[in-house]
């Protein structure tokens, strides 16, 4: 068993406190005594943390300790358990003994609750902000607003930040034990490493007018050409990287439906064994052909957390 109850990027510690970002009083006296996370937009939006162990702890600085002037005016994330409150800032990250400079999907898996909410949190609105800076309406130039949850140009045009939804899909064929098997691609967009292929779940975006089953039944037939059926929600997880809301699914196929690809999407795709699936999890090679192994998602990623579902049965 796998033991993971949620996916790695949807936990989280705080109250968001909402009704905390438009007031402006409360919130000049809650940075005087804030935490905050500083996060570097130049280079991915890393962070820093401590430890090399699992799990590694998240760097937060008291406000007034900033090293740099921020780019960014600080985000309001919320308020600790402990009544303290969080904020974010874009900026340099400063220079501290035992700390090293990280991305979130590096460290989302490995995280404790409180720190992975915090970093997925704040790196949605980051990422959210580097790419609003102007109006959609308008045109014109958007300022921060509302403690970083929103943005308002010169008109009074208001924007909120945006989540993609996307969904992401394990099919199976419904077989238990170690024979049973499950359908993987790989992305045909995917950077190539010698001796490696890297497999996973089938995803694509939610269109307009469609709901997140209608996005499966209809990114599985495009994809690899495979009609599914018994759709079952297995939950979500935001993925900032730059902005999407991934709804995990798993449904069922027939492993003996011919496998058709669209080249522009897939590049592979095949069925896997749990057994096969299984012993590319323990670290041993998996030959996936032309003399590579099969690489899988990797562990901040829901995918790997619906691979994880199926694995257990729990499907």
């Amino acid at each position: 068993m796998s033991g993971e109850t949620a996916p790695p990027l949807a936990r989280s510690t705080l109250d968001r406190a909402a009704h905390r970002r438009t007031d402006p009083g409360w919130l000049a006296e809650a940075w005087e005594r804030a935490r905050v996370l500083v996060l570097d937009s130049t280079q991915e939006g890393r962070a820093l943390v401590r430890g090399e162990a699992a799990p590694p702890a998240l760097v937060l600085l008291d406000s007034g300790d900033l090293p740099a002037v921020p780019r960014s005016v600080p985000m309001f994330l919320g308020v600790e358990p402990d009544g303290v409150p969080v904020f974010a800032v874009d900026g340099p990250l400063p220079e501290l003994p035992d700390t090293r400079a990280v991305s979130l999907r590096e460290v989302g898996h490995l995280l404790v609750d409180r720190d992975a909410g915090i970093f997925t949190t704040a790196l949605a609105l980051l990422n959210w902000h580097v790419r609003h800076g102007y109006s959609s309406v308008t045109g014109h130039p958007t300022q921060v607003d509302e403690a970083g949850w929103s943005r308002i140009d010169p008109d009074g045009d208001r924007v909120w930040p945006r989540t993609d939804p996307a969904m992401i899909v394990l099919v199976h064929d419904g077989v238990g034990g170690p024979e049973g098997r499950c359908l993987l691609g790989n992305n045909a967009m995917w950077a190539s490493t010698p001796g490696e292929r890297r497999y996973s779940c089938l995803a694509g975006y939610v269109e307009p007018g469609e709901s997140a089953e209608a996005a499966v039944l209809r990114e599985v037939s495009e994809e690899v050409g495979v009609a599914v059926e018994e759709i079952a929600y297995a939950g979500s997880q935001a993925w900032p990287f730059p902005g999407s809301l991934m709804l995990g699914f798993l449904a069922r196929a027939d492993a003996d439906e011919p496998v058709r690809v669209d080249p522009a999407e897939i590049a592979h795709a095949r069925w896997f064994t749990r057994r096969e699936i299984g012993t590319a999890l323990a670290g041993h090679p998996v030959d996936v052909g032309e003399g590579n192994r099969l690489v899988l998602p990797p562990p901040s990623s829901i995918a790997l957390f619906l691979i994880h579902r199926w694995l257990d049965g729990h499907c």
